[in-house]
């Protein structure tokens, strides 16, 4: 496996070879729309102290206001313009208080990860990952994602006809303390969610599945046979794709669930880390216009040309 130096030589190298679509000049078409996908922000702040877990993220984990910034500033140079913003979890690092109220009384890293999304210009809609609970109960981060950003611990975006749907993989049984079944190693969505998840994916619309845990680690079986791999499976059809971050890296499942399914890179360790979208309303289909620039399995993509 190549790694990142060697990568960006061979990019730097061959930089005039590569195959990038021209679609600024290209004529509009209303039959079209366009968005971005980032995932793992991971924003701190003030409070942080630190060290991770290794050296590498201890360095990241410092550079993650300025790799969000360089995303932002590319997607939002980027003609045509991008319509949406999705963002697979992991908005910010962790909590530095478990106390709802200090995130009130102080200007904190929650503050911080919405100012630098406010800046988009275009709607950015997040979802939960695993360090959105980290020092929080769940009822309380639910409360700080309500009254801070405005958002539901899962919600779906409607678009033009299609679905944008951001699943939370921390509300079943293994993410609840003191079931047989806890292990947060592993996703899960419990009964409800996944009722109103068969609901959203029955009305046949085009999809996206946003979930911030790989479907290699998210259960595969919640009650008895009903879980978000049978209902992935199920709507194969109306799926266009199901994203993932977690990892930090690049990797791709291809239709081992059904529909395609890739998990990101993290804007946290590179600021290319980001997926360029365009979307075919009247041939219900889309194309991942900068997938040819990602490196598998490391943490990098070359930069969009767009």
């Amino acid at each position: 496996m190549m790694n990142r130096n060697q990568f960006l030589r061979i990019v730097g190298a061959g930089a005039a070879s590569l195959t990038i679509r021209p679609f600024a000049s290209a004529a509009p078409d209303s039959s079209k729309f366009y968005f971005a996908i980032i995932a793992d922000t991971h924003i701190v702040d003030d409070y942080y102290k630190g060290p991770e877990g290794s050296p590498e993220d201890t360095e990241s984990i410092f550079k993650t206001s300025e790799r969000l910034v360089a995303a932002r500033n590319l997607i939002n140079s980027l003609q045509p313009r991008m319509e949406k913003v999705f963002l697979v979890g992991d908005y910010f690092h962790n909590y530095p208080s478990p106390d709802v109220d200090f995130y009130f009384q102080h200007e904190t890293r929650l503050d911080r990860a919405k100012a630098l999304t406010d800046a988009f210009q275009m709607p950015v809609h997040a979802g939960f990952g695993n360090h959105d609970y980290t020092g929080m109960s769940r009822e309380n981060a639910h409360e700080l994602f309500r009254r801070k950003f405005g958002l539901k611990p899962y919600y779906t975006v409607e678009y033009r006809g299609w679905k944008f749907i951001h699943l939370n993989n921390f509300l079943g049984d293994t993410w609840a303390k003191g079931d047989a079944k806890f292990d947060t190693a592993t996703g899960s969505l419990g009964e409800e969610h996944l009722n109103w998840f068969e609901a959203e994916l029955s009305q046949n619309k085009p999809s996206f599945v946003f979930i911030h845990y790989p479907l290699s680690i998210v259960s595969p079986s919640e009650v008895k046979d009903y879980s978000v791999h049978a209902l992935i499976k199920k709507h194969r059809d109306t799926i266009q794709r199901v994203v993932s971050g977690h990892w930090h890296r690049w990797f791709e499942f291809g239709r081992s669930y059904g529909p395609q399914h890739l998990v990101m890179a993290a804007t946290r360790y590179d600021p290319n880390a980001y997926l360029i979208v365009e979307a075919d309303t009247k041939a219900v289909k889309h194309e991942l216009l900068n997938i040819s620039l990602v490196d598998w399995n490391t943490h990098y993509s070359a930069p969009y040309k767009g």
